[in-house]
């Protein structure tokens, strides 16, 4: 087997991977709303953390046998593993809509793919490092700081999303360059880049987590997916001197993709808002129903009707107490109510008498 060939292998294996760690992880959200980012209580979210490490492993290893271009945008196929994978282990499938976006993304994503020319493994020296780095958390932190103030779940979910995204992206592209410089004489020269890597892999963990509260699976994993392989393909273009093939037309292709990938990540989006713009009517008219037949009809009736019976309010005998006609009682003066019939044969009665 070549190393291109190995190299995609272990690429798709590392996609399956993540996409069963992303299941689980959309299913701690939904049973642990109130811890968002590290639930550590909760036994299955340690499974999708080593489900997505066994994929971070799978994808450093892919990244040793093959171009970081390459590797990068095989990991768009986690979203089209994710959504039948969900439907048949979870239970939970996917619309029609989903699938337009999820397959628009992994579409433009291999438009990439397919236009991207790797060139000679180069690695980056110790300003690039710090500037890349810096850039990286300051990007991170001002997209969380955003999230914060934004009140829709699914808006809140994809700035998170694209964080993680960013973090994934940027770790793959120090791993890149730790592996490019890697000696077996002085491995403690590396330190700092494996500490950034270190770091940069627990944020994406964390922010893809939170991502997943309130926005389903299909949304905060596509755009985790699309951002990652973009943010290290634009750096393994400007900054590891790779390029797209056929020059201007390959470039204008290029760009064509990612608009098809960004295509794909607005109608996941929209798909899921309408989703719960569904959700939320719904809750509205049952809150309306509630109070018209609940606490509206409880609140008109009389509060005898929730009394417990009681031995005195049961009538006694009616035709003892009930006055006979022509004792000389007046009608008025009968205690019990009479009915219709009642009342026009004592009103007879009491005409034929005068």
């Amino acid at each position: 087997m070549s190393a291109l060939a190995l190299s995609v292998l272990l690429s798709l294996v590392s996609a399956v991977a993540y996409a069963a760690g992303a299941i689980l992880q959309e299913r701690v959200a939904t049973d642990t709303p109130d811890r968002p980012y590290a639930p550590l209580h909760h036994g299955v979210w340690w499974a999708a953390v080593a489900l997505n490490g066994l994929g971070a492993v799978l994808h450093v290893v892919a990244l040793a046998y093959g171009p970081l271009s390459l590797v990068q945008p095989l990991g768009a196929l986690t979203i089209v593993f994710a959504l039948p994978m969900a439907a048949l282990f979870a239970g939970r499938r996917a619309g029609h809509t989903a699938w337009r976006g999820a397959i628009m993304a992994s579409v433009g994503l291999a438009g990439l793919l397919a236009l991207t020319d790797g060139a000679d493994s180069r690695s980056l020296d110790g300003g690039e490092r710090l500037v890349l780095a810096a850039a990286a958390f300051g990007a991170m932190g001002l997209l969380f700081l955003v999230a914060q103030s934004v009140g829709r779940p699914v808006v809140r979910s994809m700035l998170l999303a694209g964080a993680a995204g960013g973090a994934f992206g940027i770790a793959s592209v120090f791993t890149k360059t730790v592996a490019v410089d890697w000696t077996s004489e002085a491995p403690t020269v590396q330190a700092p880049s494996l500490v950034v890597i270190a770091v940069l892999a627990a944020c994406g963990l964390l922010l893809s987590q939170a991502a997943y509260r309130g926005a389903g699976l299909a949304a905060p994993l596509a755009t985790v997916t699309v951002v990652n392989p973009v943010v290290a393909a634009a750096v393994g273009l400007t900054l590891f001197g790779e390029q797209f093939r056929y020059g201007v037309l390959g470039t204008v292709l290029a760009l064509g993709s990612g608009v098809v990938a960004a295509g794909g990540l607005i109608l996941l989006t929209t798909e899921r808002l309408a989703v719960q713009t569904r959700e939320a009517q719904r809750h509205g008219e049952a809150r309306q129903h509630a109070g018209r037949y609940g606490e509206g009809a409880s609140a008109a009736r009389p509060a005898s009707w929730d009394r417990p019976p009681d031995d005195s309010d049961a009538p006694s005998d009616p035709d003892a107490e009930r006055p006979q006609v022509g004792e000389g009682v007046d009608v008025g003066s009968v205690p019990r109510p009479r009915t219709h019939l009642e009342v026009e044969m004592r009103s007879g009665a009491v005409a034929g008498g005068s």
